[in-house]
C-alpha cells in the first residue's frame, strides 16, 4: 500500500486583527479557500487569512497585514507554519523540535493582493501558485485636479467612516482615537478627515488626539503646531517627548522590524519611540491611525535617491511603490516581497509591539484604486518637479472639498527626518543594509 504524507497547517495569526466590514471571518476564509480572485477582492477591510482543503492551502492578505509562512519537513509529511512575524514562526518550530531547519531567509512573505496556493505534497515541494485578486485600472480618472482631489479624499473618508463604525461596534464604550501626526500632507489629511468624519457620525471629537514625536526638537514639532493653529485645532495636539540618550536601540529596532532596509529601520525606530511614549502615558489606548501609504499612492518619493528608478518606471509600472517590481520578476524578494507590501511592517510592527491597533486609509484598496487611476503621465508630462508637486495639489483640494478646511501644505519630509534633527538621526542610525542584515541574521545564528 502506498504511503500518503500527512500534511499539517499551523495558523499562528491573531484572528482578532481581522477587520472585515461586509463578511464574517469564516465567510471571508471560505472565499480565500475557493481561490476565486473576484470573491477575495470583494472582502472589504483588513485581513490575513489561511484556508486549507486536503493538501491545498491558500493564503491571502490585505496590504496592511504582513503575513509569512515557513514550510517544514517532517517524517510524516510537510507542515506549513503561518504567522505575521519571523520570530513567531521560529518559536513555533522550536516548540515542535524543528528549529534546525530554520533560517530567516527561508521564510516567505505572502505578497499583498495575491492569493497564494501551496500544495503540501512533500519533497520536492512545488512552487506556490500566485493569483492576483486586485488589479486597479490605470488612467481612469479625469485630468482635473479639483475632481481628482474630491474623489481621492472622498474614498479616504469612506474608509475612515468604516473604521470608526467598526470601533464603535466592537469596542467597549467611547474609545479614544489617536493619529500619528507630523503636520505633513499625509498625516494632516488623515487627521482632518478623521475629525470631520467623527463630527459627521455624531462622535465626540474630544476623543481625538494628534500625537507628534519630539525626539530632540526635530522640525516636526513646530510644523505640527503651525498646521493645527492654521486649521483651528491646536487643542488636539499632544507632544510625545523622548530623549535621544534613552531612545530605542538599533538592535531593538531590528528585532521588532525584522528587516534591514536602512530607511525602514530609521522609520521603525521613530515609530517605536512614538508608540512607547503613547503607551507609557496611556496604558489602555488602542486605536492609532497614520498616513502610511500616502507617498506610495501619489508616487511622492525622491526618484534621484534610487538609481534603479526613472520617472517613466515610476509612472508606467502598476503599483510600483505598493508592490515593488512584482511577483515573477527577477528582483522580487520571496522573503520580503516588495514596495509597501514589504515596508508596511515599519508601521505595523511598532504598533503591534506596543499593543496598538493601527489603521491607514491610504492602504485600503478603494483608495489605492483611485490613486492608480490618476493620469500621471498626462498631468506631469514625465516632469519630475511636476510629479513632486502633484500630491499637495490633489490632497489639499480634496480636503477642502470634503471637509471645507484649507489644509496647509509643507514640503515633504520623512518621519525620521522630522522627529529629530537630521544630523542627530544620521549619527544614531548610521548602518548600511549589509550591516543591518548581518545583525538581524545573527539573532538566529
Amino acid at each position: 500500500m502506498q504511503h500518503r504524507p500527512v500534511s499539517r497547517v499551523v495558523d499562528l495569526l491573531d484572528p482578532s486583527l481581522n477587520r472585515i466590514a461586509n463578511l464574517t471571518v469564516d465567510d471571508a476564509r471560505r472565499r480565500v479557500q475557493s481561490g476565486d480572485p473576484a470573491g477575495v477582492r470583494a472582502i472589504e477591510g483588513s485581513f490575513a487569512l489561511v484556508a486549507s482543503e486536503g493538501i491545498t492551502v491558500r493564503l491571502a492578505r490585505s496590504l496592511d497585514r504582513p503575513m509569512r509562512y515557513f514550510l517544514a519537513k517532517r517524517h510524516e509529511g510537510p507542515a506549513l507554519y503561518v504567522a505575521d512575524r519571523i520570530d513567531g514562526l521560529y518559536d513555533a518550530l522550536v516548540t515542535d523540535g524543528l528549529a534546525d531547519q530554520f533560517h530567516p531567509s527561508y521564510t516567505r512573505m505572502v505578497p499583498a493582493h495575491y492569493v497564494v496556493e501551496i500544495a503540501l505534497v512533500g519533497c520536492p515541494d512545488p512552487d506556490p501558485v500566485y493569483t492576483r485578486f486586485f488589479t486597479p485600472r490605470v488612467n481612469t480618472q479625469p485630468a482635473e485636479l479639483d475632481e481628482l482631489g474630491r474623489r481621492y479624499v472622498s474614498a479616504m473618508a469612506r474608509e475612515v467612516a468604516t473604521w470608526l463604525r467598526h470601533i464603535e461596534q466592537s469596542g467597549s464604550g467611547a474609545e479614544p482615537i489617536g493619529v500619528a501626526f507630523s503636520g505633513g500632507i499625509d498625516s494632516g489629511a488623515v487627521l482632518l478627515v478623521v475629525y470631520h468624519t467623527m463630527l459627521r457620525l455624531g462622535l465626540s471629537p474630544a476623543r481625538l488626539k494628534a500625537f507628534v514625536l519630539n525626539l530632540g526638537n526635530g522640525p516636526d514639532v513646530g510644523q505640527a503646531r503651525e498646521f493645527l493653529s492654521a486649521v483651528g485645532l491646536s487643542l488636539l495636539l499632544e507632544e510625545i517627548e523622548a530623549s535621544p540618550e534613552t531612545a530605542v536601540t538599533i538592535e531593538d529596532t531590528l528585532r521588532v522590524l525584522e528587516d534591514y532596509k536602512p530607511l525602514d529601520v530609521q522609520c521603525a525606530a521613530m515609530g517605536l519611540e512614538l508608540c512607547r511614549g503613547i503607551r507609557t502615558r496611556y496604558p489602555q489606548w488602542r486605536h492609532l491611525a497614520d498616513g502610511d501609504g500616502g507617498d506610495e499612492n501619489l508616487k511622492d518619493y525622491p526618484i534621484e535617491e534610487n538609481k534603479e528608478l526613472t520617472i517613466r518606471s515610476v509612472i508606467d509600472n502598476l503599483m510600483l511603490y505598493q508592490e515593488g517590481w512584482g511577483v515573477g520578476r527577477i528582483k522580487h524578494s520571496l522573503t520580503y516581497s516588495g514596495g509597501l507590501s514589504r515596508s508596511y511592517v515599519r508601521t505595523y510592527a511598532p504598533a503591534r509591539h506596543y499593543g496598538f491597533a493601527g489603521f491607514s486609509p491610504y492602504a485600503q484598496p478603494a483608495v489605492v484604486e483611485i490613486a492608480e487611476g490618476i493620469p500621471f503621465a498626462a498631468l506631469t508630462r514625465y516632469d519630475v518637479p511636476a510629479l513632486y508637486s502633484l500630491k499637495g495639489e490633489i490632497v489639499s483640494r480634496g480636503v477642502k472639498a470634503v471637509t471645507g478646511v484649507d489644509m496647509p501644505v509643507f514640503p515633504k519630509r520623512r518621519f525620521q527626518h522630522g522627529a529629530m534633527p537630521v544630523d542627530m538621526m544620521h549619527a544614531r542610525l548610521t548602518g548600511s543594509e549589509q550591516t543591518y542584515r548581518r545583525a538581524f541574521h545573527s539573532f538566529y545564528a
